[in-house]
């Protein structure tokens, strides 16, 4: 449908856009692909338009930032309030002086892939190109600029202001008529003298248009409407479109400039044809054309048949454009200061925060330092407590073991297990010799142990087995007489009870084996050849059995 009817005045917010344009932000429909969080603004939640991000971090619209600050007094970033509203500081105070404009994030905007979403519209593009065809989509829906209330498809405008709108009248001059177009073609009044005010009018419809809309949307259009710009919006977007469009308007003013100048210069030649030449002489005598009328309402006077395109007006003029476009350039870049002088600020208040969480990370870590130092001294006393309760927990576990297998009779039964792997190991050179637990001649009697090599020792060694006394220094050795004298008696138990090995000798008094104990334990002394070992693996006797043999030490004490 071309046309549709708007709404009541009274119902329409005074904020509502202009012609096709999104003051606060663009729809997120628009985009191809859904965007990112970080391309919203705080406020409208739409698409970030001329985007704003403030102390505290988060982005708004321009449009957006500056109606919240203008209908709230001390207004708070929502943001701020949503995330944690314990951290609500100074910098969660929103105002435009405050807000600096993010260049980044503007850029990334506008490089977004969008379509339009007007029915009946195949446009896509970006996002930098997407207001500017809003402006041009012959498919959107506009108000009909003569105030006629109706809403209409730009591409259909000329057929609704030729046959359908009730504003567009033109008044006969002679009749006091109001006509509308179509009926204004076909009026005759008195001839062709109105036909010609027609042929006048409708020589130029743009500026025909411009004439009878101008009472009614003066305060919508760009002031330069009249020299050819036709951007229409709410005051605020002519605002802004005036400050963005100094170049173009630039050149449509040196455009009309130049037309007009070309007007002057077509009627000075046609009134040159009807003045002699005399009276447009330099020194004229008060001969001279004054007040020659031209379309536009502009007035020459002869001395323009001289030139009609002076140097020095042409220079003038682009002197003027010179100008204009340096302030334009010196605006653009005091804006560009002032962002830049934001920007610093910002990053010297995060710089403050981040030198203070600095300071306070280092002064926990010193605590932290203390605090683990003195765990550390904590752990090193508790290891060496567990140290020296494992050392007493081995003496308590070693004296109970002596307490279970230690004889006070001077008679020992020691039984030796592994047989075979004790062998071994006394044939590679790692485990030599084995030491019995400790036995005593009497409950304060004389502390002694056996020792035994499996392989042999001195004369016996790899060919018989070796077993010695050895005589311990005890508690009571202080009471006993030495040197010690009593005689010892070995023997090694065949398991079947047939064939028991003997031997027996009787201490040297005079070798230091059984002198009294200035160590922990005398040097060995005993029988280096006490079994071959062909006869302790031999499998006629059973000294070994189930890889366990016993050996018996006995002491006479009378």
């Amino acid at each position: 449908m071309a046309e549709k009817t708007t709404r009541d005045p009274q119902n329409v917010p005074g904020s509502s856009p202009g012609e096709n344009e999104f003051p606060f932000g663009y729809p997120s429909n628009v985009c191809e692909d859904v965007p990112d969080q970080k391309y919203l603004c705080s406020n409208c939640n739409n698409v970030l338009k001329k985007a704003l991000q403030t102390l505290c971090g988060h982005r708004y619209c321009s449009a957006c930032l500056s109606w919240i600050v203008r209908t709230n007094k001390n207004a708070i970033c929502q943001k701020c309030k949503e995330e944690d509203p314990s951290t609500l500081s100074e910098g969660s105070l929103l105002t435009e002086e405050r807000a600096f404009g993010d260049a980044a994030i503007n850029k990334e905007i506008s490089e977004l892939k969008v379509h339009c979403v007007t029915l009946g519209c195949s446009w896509s593009g970006i996002m930098k190109n997407f207001e500017e065809h809003q402006s041009l989509c012959e498919y959107a829906l506009i108000p009909c600029h003569t105030g006629c209330g109706h809403m209409v498809m730009r591409k259909k405008l000329a057929d609704h202001l030729e046959n359908g709108c009730v504003n567009n009248v033109t008044m006969c001059q002679k009749c006091k008529r109001s006509l509308s177009s179509s009926e204004y073609q076909e009026h005759s009044c008195e001839g062709n003298l109105c036909k010609e005010q027609n042929h006048v009018q409708t020589e130029t419809p743009s500026k025909e248009k411009q004439n009878h809309s101008t009472p009614l949307i003066n305060k919508d259009g760009c002031r330069f409407s009249e020299v050819g710009c036709s951007f229409r919006g709410s005051k605020e977007k002519i605002k802004e479109h005036e400050k963005t469009a100094v170049g173009a308007h630039m050149l449509l003013l040196l455009q009309h400039i130049k037309q007009l100048k070309a007007s002057v210069c077509a009627a000075a030649r046609s009134a040159n044809s009807f003045i002699p030449q005399s009276e447009l002489s330099m020194n004229g005598a008060g001969k001279s054309i004054s007040d020659l009328q031209i379309p536009g309402g502009l007035e020459i006077n002869g001395d323009l048949e001289v030139d009609c395109f002076p140097r020095s007006s042409v220079s003038e003029d682009e002197s003027i454009l010179q100008q204009l476009v340096r302030e334009k350039v010196i605006s653009e870049l005091e804006n560009k200061l002032h962002v830049f002088e934001n920007i610093v600020a910002v990053l010297n208040k995060e710089v403050e925060t981040s030198n203070l969480e600095i300071t306070a990370f280092r002064r926990q870590s010193e605590l932290d330092q203390n605090i683990i130092r003195g765990l550390e001294l904590k752990i090193a006393e508790l290891h060496r407590c567990l140290t020296q309760k494992d050392a007493g927990l081995s003496t308590l576990h070693k004296t109970l073991l002596f307490s279970e297998q230690a004889s006070y009779d001077g008679v020992f039964l020691w039984k030796i297990t592994d047989v075979g792997r004790k062998l071994q190991d006394s044939v590679t050179g790692r485990t030599v010799s084995l030491y019995s637990p400790a036995f005593y001649t009497a409950k304060y009697g004389y502390k002694v142990c056996l020792r035994v090599y499996l392989n042999g020792d001195g004369s016996g060694k790899g060919t018989h087995v070796s077993l010695f006394f050895v005589v311990m220094k005890g508690d009571y050795d202080a009471l006993l007489q030495w040197p010690f004298r009593h005689k010892v008696t070995f023997m090694l138990l065949d398991q079947n009870n047939r064939e028991h090995i003997i031997d027996a000798f009787r201490p040297d008094l005079t070798s230091a084996s059984f002198q009294r104990p200035v160590n922990d334990m005398n040097i060995a002394s005993g029988c280096p050849m006490f079994l071959p070992l062909s006869k302790l693996q031999s499998p006629k006797y059973a000294y070994v059995k189930e890889d366990t043999l016993f050996l018996k030490c006995i002491i006479e004490t009378n």
